[in-house]
C-alpha cells in the first residue's frame, strides 16, 4: 500500500459542473450576504432533510456558538465528554459552564439516566451529541427537559439525512446544529447550519449570524459574522445531487466491514440501530486489550506503517483535556463508560471511493495483530 489512506476523504462532485456555478458567481459578483445560491441551498436542504427552517453558517462551530446565543442559554449546561472538543468549547465561549455526564455503552450518546443527577439550580440546558450519527434517546431527554424546564440543543454534526422511524432526527430538540466540514458525509468545504422549528427563531438566528443587523442602519443584537458565502453554497447545491449515491456507497462499505470483522476476538463494532436510517458517517471499532492481545494504540501505530491513518475518535475525552480537567464533573472515575470507550475506540477508514482491497488489507492486519504475530 503505497498511497496514504486516511480515515475519511471528502466527496467531490464533477469539476466541470462546479465551474458552471462559479461562472454565474463571477458574472453576478455577488459573493456573500444572502445571495442566490445561499437562499436556494437553504430551501433545498429543508426539502431534503425534512425540516422547516435551515440557517446556513460558514462552519459548524460558529453555528454552535450562535445556537446558544439564540436560546439565551446561561449558567450550566449538561453535556457529553465523548465528542469533538468544539461541542464544549462553544459553551466556554458563551461563558457557560459545561457539566459532563456519562454516556450509554450501546450508543455512546449522553445517558439520559445520568442526566438528572447532574442538574443543579444553575442548569439551563442539555447539549447532547448524536455520536457517529446514532440518534440519542430523544424521547427520554425531552421528558427530563420538560420536567426541569431546560432547553435541548443537539450537536447533529454526524447525522446528515438520519431518520428515526421515518422522522428526521433534526426535528428533535429546540435546535439542532450541523457541520458541513470536508470530513462529513455532506460537505460545503467548510460550513454548517442551525435547524429550527419556527419562523421567529429563524429570524433571530439570521440576525445573530449577520452582526445583529435588522436593516441598513439598525442593529438590534450583538451578533457575529458567520454567514456562508456563495462559493460554499453553490458547492453545497451540487453536492446534494450526489449525496444519496455517496451514502449508498458508505452503506456497502459499512456492511463489508461488519461481515469481515466477525470472529476477530476482542474487536467489536457498532451495528445499525433498529428503525434508524443511517448515513454511515464513521466506522468505529473497539479493541479490548485483554481479549485481543494488543491495545488500541498498538493497532493505531502499526496501521500507520502501511500508510493507513485511522483516528481515535474520541480520545482523549473532552473532560481529560487540560482546559477542562479542573471542573468537578471532569474528575477521573466519574464517567466510567466514557473513560473505558475512549481507550478502546479506533475509527477505520470509510468514504465512498475507498477501495475494497484496502479494507481487506486493514482487516487482514487486525487478524494478524490479534493472533499475536
Amino acid at each position: 500500500m503505497n498511497d496514504s489512506i486516511f480515515v475519511t476523504q471528502p466527496s467531490m462532485p464533477p469539476l466541470d459542473e462546479y465551474v458552471e456555478y462559479l461562472k454565474e458567481i463571477w458574472e453576478s459578483k455577488w459573493l456573500t450576504n444572502n445571495g442566490k445560491f445561499h437562499r436556494q441551498l437553504e430551501k433545498e436542504l429543508c426539502d431534503y432533510l425534512g425540516v422547516k427552517y435551515v440557517s446556513l453558517f460558514s462552519n459548524g462551530t460558529l453555528a454552535l456558538l450562535t445556537a446558544l446565543q439564540a436560546l439565551r442559554i446561561t449558567g450550566e449546561v449538561i453535556t457529553t465528554p465523548y465528542s469533538f472538543v468544539a461541542t464544549s468549547h462553544a459553551l466556554w465561549w458563551n461563558n457557560i459552564k459545561p457539566v459532563f455526564s456519562d454516556i450509554e455503552p450501546a450508543t455512546l450518546n449522553l445517558d439520559p439516566e445520568k442526566i438528572e443527577a447532574a442538574i443543579t439550580p444553575l442548569t439551563t440546558a442539555i447539549l447532547a451529541v448524536h455520536v457517529y450519527g446514532n440518534p440519542c434517546n430523544t424521547d427520554r431527554i425531552k421528558e427530563i427537559a420538560d420536567t426541569y424546564g431546560l432547553k435541548v440543543i443537539y450537536d447533529a454534526c454526524h447525522t446528515f439525512g438520519v431518520k428515526v422511524k421515518g422522522v428526521p432526527v433534526l426535528n428533535f430538540g429546540d435546535l439542532s446544529v450541523m457541520s458541513f466540514h470536508a470530513t462529513k458525509v455532506y460537505n460545503t468545504f467548510e460550513g454548517g447550519a442551525i435547524i429550527c422549528h419556527d419562523e421567529a427563531m429563524k429570524k433571530r438566528i439570521d440576525l445573530l449570524k449577520n452582526f445583529g443587523f435588522a436593516g441598513e442602519t439598525t442593529v438590534i443584537a450583538p451578533g457575529i459574522n458567520a454567514k456562508m458565502n456563495e462559493v460554499q453554497a453553490a458547492f453545497g447545491l451540487l453536492q446534494l445531487k450526489y449525496v444519496d449515491e455517496a451514502i449508498a456507497k458508505r452503506k456497502r462499505i459499512f456492511s463489508y466491514y461488519c461481515q469481515h470483522l466477525k470472529g476477530i476476538k476482542g474487536v467489536t463494532y457498532m451495528d445499525e440501530m433498529p428503525g434508524v436510517e443511517h448515513c454511515y458517517s464513521y466506522f468505529p471499532v473497539f479493541i479490548n486489550e485483554g481479549e485481543f492481545g494488543r491495545n488500541r494504540d498498538y493497532v493505531y501505530e502499526e496501521l500507520k506503517k502501511i500508510n493507513v491513518y485511522t483516528r481515535r475518535y474520541f480520545y482523549p475525552l473532552i473532560s481529560q483535556f487540560p482546559a477542562y480537567r479542573g471542573l468537578e464533573s471532569a474528575a477521573a472515575g466519574k464517567m466510567p463508560v466514557a473513560e473505558k470507550v475512549t481507550e478502546e475506540v479506533l475509527c477505520l477508514p470509510i468514504y465512498p471511493d475507498l477501495n475494497y482491497s484496502t479494507i481487506d488489507s486493514i482487516i487482514g492486519k487486525l487478524k494478524v495483530f490479534g493472533s499475536g504475530s
